[in-house]
């Protein structure tokens, strides 16, 4: 058990136990893939096919659009299936269902194994494993989607296996570590390579009693030469531990400053899906499949299943007995943590790890809300030591620069403040809007400074283009103005023998 624990957070209870009930299920591919070229927030893919090009299972559709210099590696995208390429067009995005971005469409027309060539990880250096997991798609599926590879560009002492599922209706994870824990240790190690990483720590809940014992055996088993010390902890179920954050102060008591990364302090966090992805790359199959848990009692048949990426919320959906008379509420992702959807016609990507369908009454938003009674239980849930109810005021008045004092960026919109405020304001909503409006506003500051400094430059180069044009002309002037008096006396002296031809030696007439 850990001698630490994070500030805040509650006991949830738990809502897997029907989804575990049933091994990992394999999903039929929707008829049309969608594939978003969005795959981060700030990293756009470019897309590699062309419409009415067919597609092998495992092509690279799209690689990232990354400048020249830029030291990132991103992660690629790959056909989850044979197919056609019918369309390349503009729709909302699933983590972000009020913006638009642009999805590769891949009508399937073979589901044929999707293989690769497999790397010696154990023979490379890191950065030709991190660029062979970049080339792989591989990428954060706890639900963040941040390409892996570039995560482990900074060289770490401990690397974090992130198996600590606190959300209370998601089993993806719990699922995953029960069927293939040989293979998550493998890409634990793998990662740990990628990072330089001298110990890994594996962090899973009390809860899950099936992952822990299978994931004890397989690290009873005889371990690989040269392996990484591996450390299996126990945590106490609460939400939410599952926080990147919130899981090193857990296991190391440290915390992670303000505006810094955990690499800052030597700790690096995976999730167990992505180790899993990783071991997968290495074995020659690119990630273009996740598991989903589909779950919540609007659904008939709660289970967890392996999704092509691209597949439609409704198809997955109809395949776990499709909705129930008390659906009420769609949302991909955890009830706390989750976003909800206003229709099912969207297509899964690497981060989609759950479709929860809600009935009315844990419906947590459907009591009409009032005005804040400043009581403190906010502040005293929050894992984040932040006081949401100073932030509500900050933005409710647009005062984001005081809201982004307040520490509102540190915000990890883990739903507890909502869970207990008894006015039951839409806390998190207002703070995921009001970050993204934030972030695009320091975005669009960055652009327009790499744009001032790119026209400095070029005005810079410009000046500088046309002295040294003015030097040349100014030399090849003084060039010619000397060629030209050279001349101009040779042409004196020839006039002068011609007047005077007896001058130069020659015989006079008679």
């Amino acid at each position: 058990m850990p001698a630490h624990r994070f500030h805040g957070g509650l006991q949830l209870e738990k809502h897997t136990t029907g989804v575990l009930a049933r091994p990992i299920q394999i999903a039929a591919p929707s008829v049309v893939l969608a594939l978003a070229l969005q795959q981060h927030r700030g990293l756009r893919l470019s897309a590699s096919v062309r419409v009415g090009e067919s597609v092998a299972a495992g092509q690279v559709l799209a690689r990232p659009d990354l400048d020249i210099g830029d030291p990132r590696w991103g992660a690629w995208l790959h056909a989850p299936c044979a197919g056609e390429v019918i369309g390349i067009e503009t729709r909302p995005l699933i983590q972000q269902p009020t913006q638009s971005g642009l999805h590769i469409l891949l009508r399937v027309d073979g589901i044929d194994s999707v293989q690769a060539a497999p790397f010696d990880w154990q023979n490379m250096t890191r950065e030709a494993v991190q660029a062979c997991l970049a080339r792989a798609g591989i990428s954060g599926l706890g639900g963040a989607n941040f390409p892996s590879a570039d995560k482990l560009r900074v060289a770490v002492e401990t690397l974090i296996l992130n198996g600590a599922e606190c959300e209370p209706w998601i089993g993806c994870d719990d699922g995953l570590l029960i069927e293939e824990s040989a293979d998550v240790l493998l890409g634990a190690q793998i990662l740990a390579r990628a990072c330089g990483a001298l110990r890994i720590d594996i962090a899973l809940e009390a809860h899950m009693t099936r992952a822990l014992a299978a994931l004890q055996a397989a690290l009873d088993e005889v371990p690989m030469p040269d392996a990484v010390p591996m450390r299996l902890h126990r945590l106490p179920s609460r939400y939410p531990q599952g926080g990147e954050r919130q899981l090193i102060e857990v296991l190391t008591g440290l915390q992670v400053p303000l505006g810094q990364h955990p690499s800052d302090i030597g700790v690096l966090v995976h999730n167990v899906g992505t180790a899993h992805a990783t071991a997968c790359a290495a074995q020659g199959r690119a990630l273009t499949h996740r598991i989903v848990t589909v779950t919540g009692p609007g659904v008939h048949a709660p289970g967890n299943f392996s999704v092509a990426l691209g597949t439609s919320v409704a198809d997955l959906v109809a395949q776990a007995g499709g909705y129930t008379a008390r659906a009420r509420r769609l949302l991909i992702g955890g009830p706390l943590m989750g976003i909800a959807l206003p229709h099912d016609d969207f297509a899964l990507q690497k981060g989609s790890n759950c479709v929860l369908v809600l009935d009315a009454v844990r419906d947590l938003v459907a009591e009409p809300s009032h005005a804040c009674i400043r009581c403190g239980d906010c502040a005293e849930v929050c894992p984040a030591r932040l006081s949401p109810q100073l932030l509500w005021q900050s933005t409710q008045s647009q005062r984001l620069d005081q809201a982004r004092e307040n520490g509102l960026m540190a915000c990890i919109e883990c739903g507890l403040c909502d869970l207990v405020c008894p006015s039951h304001i839409g806390l998190t909503q207002s703070f995921r809007e009001e970050k993204q409006a934030l972030w695009l506003a320091d975005h669009r500051a960055r652009q327009a400074d790499d744009a001032r400094q790119r026209f400095e430059q070029r005005a810079l180069r410009l000046q500088r283009e046309a002295a040294a044009l003015e030097a040349r002309r100014a030399s090849a002037g003084k060039e010619a103005l000397s060629a030209s008096v050279v001349a101009l006396a040779i042409a004196k002296a020839k006039a002068r023998r011609i007047a005077r031809p007896g001058e130069d030696g020659g015989e006079s007439a008679p």
